[in-house]
């Protein structure tokens, strides 16, 4: 078994932290053998301390990202969220270009985006458009190396965002257009949006309902019909994969974890967990054991 943290440990994709900015390019098959063991000794599961993505060029990856495994070729992108744990299983051949920007040097406008289309699965780019991101991350990684110039960190600021707006455009062209989106659909993503920072907090549909400006049966109706679920089936979902970040990714008690997503009652958490699971918290830490 390999050895658990206290908490989820978050990596920081660059050693300048202090822009909260990184744009960087990676051929494996470079990396001495020292190097290619400490990757794969420090590539635990973790978080990332912003908001990343990751675009393969060669090779293959295989990669899990909260419990869901993926393999990924070229030509192909990912977007992962701060909040997403995920750690990469196995590399083969690979040069990935990656970068990656925390939201206070986020574009708001494209921070909204992420937020509404997180989680996805890596997507595969046509070759003109993976051409035009590949150009634009060796321009980016030119232009961090003006350090000097005193417009540094603007200049990797707006490079960094385009980056990400031509990757979000990528993910939306599967989004329906506004004016095919119901009401249903209208009041579903402004729930989920709340649900993601309260879910710890605010654990009844009549908790969400208010803050919406409408009644917790039309609240109901809206999610049911749009998801096909109700809204105690998504708050309970939601608080249950963090439960499972933590029980898998962690060394926690299932009492500190329950208390972390504010249930005082230990039982009733433990309750919940199996009830939404089909197994016992602890059950579910043992069964995923490495």
């Amino acid at each position: 078994m390999s050895k658990k943290n206290k908490t989820i440990p978050v990596n920081r994709m660059t050693e300048d932290v202090h822009t909260g900015i990184a744009i960087e390019r990676f051929n494996f098959n470079d990396l001495s053998i020292e190097e290619k063991a400490e990757f794969k000794e420090e590539n635990q599961a973790h978080r990332h301390d912003r908001h990343s993505f990751f675009l393969l060029e060669e090779g293959t990856v295989a990669i899990e990202i909260d419990f869901q495994k993926y393999t990924i070729e070229p030509f192909s992108v990912i977007y992962i969220h701060p909040n997403q744990v995920h750690h990469t299983i196995t590399t083969e051949n690979v040069i990935v270009s990656c970068w990656a920007i925390d939201n206070e040097n986020l574009n708001p406008e494209y921070l909204k985006l992420l937020e509404e289309i997180t989680p996805v699965k890596p997507l595969v780019l046509e070759k003109e458009i993976f051409s035009v991101i590949a150009e634009a991350v060796l321009l980016g990684i030119q232009l961090s190396a003006l350090k000097s110039d005193k417009l540094y960190h603007s200049i990797i600021k707006d490079s960094c965002n385009s980056l990400v707006a031509l990757v979000i455009s990528q993910y939306l062209k599967n989004v329906p257009s506004t004016d095919k989106i119901s009401r249903f659909d209208v009041v579903t993503k402004t729930f989920r949006e709340l649900l993601e920072k309260n879910y710890t907090t605010l654990k009844r549909p009549a908790d969400y309902s208010p803050k919406l400006n409408i009644s917790t049966p039309y609240l109901n109706e809206c999610i049911k019909n749009a998801t096909g679920f109700s809204v105690s089936h998504h708050i309970q979902e939601r608080v249950i994969l963090e439960a499972k970040r933590l029980l898998y990714h962690s060394d926690k008690s299932v009492k500190e974890i329950a208390s972390v997503l504010g249930y005082d009652d230990y039982a009733y958490f433990s309750r919940l967990f199996t009830k939404v699971t089909g197994m016992s918290a602890l059950t579910f830490r043992n069964k995923n054991l490495d």
